[in-house]
């Protein structure tokens, strides 16, 4: 039983599943694992885009770095020219963020600038060769930082006789790095929330498909609940391969508990015959002789029956507690129950009334059922003047409860405690073994249950019942 409560417990189907769950552990790993590699992917994806937007925009620089040194025209002296040939509206816009200026190294002269840098000149923080070409970042106007592609040249100086006669400039074209930075942010934010709602769909159907994938165990664990609580004797339905298996096992220990059961109860009542026909013969013997002797085995005798009769409903109701699907509907017991009492007590013109909805199932055997509304509701004849109420409710979290009153004496709390131990009776004027209360209160226990005694409203005594309930 608390295997079967173990597992119902841990696949009960939650619509949110709890970490330490099957299921909450395996939508928590994927979606780990899942959030990991979107982080890393966009990451990845994020870095070459840069890359390749780096790449572009130094493809551009080196093309406008050509255009520019293409466009230049020395003269016989070594001075060049442009003469509009290098003509780009990037360049012609004041602090547009595209530069370009040459500077001529030896000897000395004036530095040429574009009309994008009015009367500013680009400073070089940092460069290094690539090709022939130096490529740095520099601060333009405004300090606005640039992405800078320079190439020296030479250009021969014609007016002298001298024929390797050179003069070398330093072509240099700039760009805004802005402009990569933003292209490269606008594309991270499309990543992000492009990655984000990948995610939350991807974590959305990783919880479906576990979900979904878990879904046999919900019946699994159904069935079981079905099994303990009466509704089915064996596990029914299809199931995967992969928990057929556990289901035929479960569904063999089902069968095999009810067969052992079955088999302890027969034994029981085997001996009960057993023992119960010598104890007649001997009792009978001694009510046919006179002496102290027959009155000491008469005596024994009933102390016997009583000990037999406690222990034997204590072995029954040990062996049904423990077997699955017994279910018993409490309304039909409690009506049998009265009309039997009333004929037994129909001299004394008492009024036994039962209160008890039709849908009230005990988790547990009728026989048992009986056995222990069968002692309350007797003992409460017993001692009742005129009345005897049994009311069975239904109580939260799986239980029950019989209350059974009648307007007799009634008991003091010191009383009420030592009632129900063993064989104490407070009053041998009634008739009964002593061991009523006691049987009550040793099954309710074997089912989990409790009894207690406490003072009814008619003054009388209220026995308290406890009990599982079957759903």
């Amino acid at each position: 039983m608390a295997i079967l409560s173990n597992l119902r417990t841990r696949f009960a189907p939650n619509l949110w599943p709890r970490l330490d769950s099957l299921s909450g552990r395996l939508i928590a790993a994927a979606a780990v694992w899942t959030l990991l590699a979107l982080v890393a992917g966009g990451l990845l994806l994020s870095g070459i885009f840069r890359a390749s937007v780096e790449s572009d925009f130094d493809s551009r620089l080196q093309f406008d770095l050509d255009g520019l040194i293409a466009a230049a025209e020395p003269d016989s002296n070594g001075r060049v020219s442009l003469r509009e040939r290098f003509s780009d509206p990037r360049f012609e816009r004041v602090y547009s963020g595209w530069y370009w200026q040459i500077v001529p190294e030896q000897p000395k002269g004036d530095i040429r600038i574009s009309r994008s840098l009015w009367d500013k000149a680009i400073r070089l923080t940092d460069f290094r060769m690539r090709n022939g070409i130096a490529w740095g970042h520099g601060v333009g106007p405004e300090d606005t930082p640039l992405r800078v592609a320079a190439r020296r040249i030479e250009f021969p100086i014609t007016a002298t006789p001298q024929r390797d006669d050179t003069r070398s400039y330093t072509f240099l074209v700039a760009g805004k790095m802005q402009e990569v930075q933003d292209e490269v942010a606008g594309f991270n934010t499309m990543l992000f929330w492009s990655f984000a709602i990948f995610g939350l769909g991807l974590i959305a159907a990783i919880f479906l498909q576990v979900r979904i994938g878990l879904l046999p165990l919900r019946r699994l664990s159904s069935g079981l609940a079905r099994v303990r609580d009466g509704e089915a004797s064996r596990l029914e339905g299809r199931f995967p391969a992969e928990i057929a298996p556990l289901v035929r096992e479960l569904n063999s220990l089902i069968a095999h508990n009810a067969e052992v059961v079955d088999r302890a109860r027969t034994q029981v009542s085997n001996l009960a015959h057993s023992l119960k026909t010598p104890l007649s013969v001997l009792a009978s013997e001694a009510s046919a002789q006179q002496g102290p002797l027959a009155g000491i085995v008469s005596a024994r005798v009933g102390t016997m029956r009583r000990q037999i009769d406690h222990y034997l409903a204590r072995a029954r109701a040990a062996g049904a507690a423990d077997l699955l699907g017994s279910r018993a509907a409490v309304k039909p017991v409690l009506d049998d129950l009265s009309r039997t009492l009333a004929r037994i007590h129909s001299g004394r013109g008492l009024s036994i009334a039962v209160t008890c909805p039709a849908d009230l199932f005990f988790r547990g055997d009728r026989q048992d059922l009986e056995e222990m509304a069968g002692n309350l509701m007797d003992n409460a004849c017993k001692w009742a003047e005129t009345t005897v109420q049994a009311t069975a409710v239904r109580l939260p979290d799986g239980e029950l409860s019989l209350c059974v009153d009648d307007d007799g004496p009634g008991l003091e709390p010191e009383e009420r405690a030592r009632v129900g131990a063993r064989g104490e009776r407070l009053d041998e004027s009634v008739p009964g073994s002593g061991f009523g209360l006691a049987i009550v209160r040793d099954i309710a226990g074997l089912y989990g249950g409790s009894l207690e005694l406490a003072e009814s409203s008619s003054g009388g005594l209220r026995a308290i019942l406890r009990l599982p309930r079957a759903a």
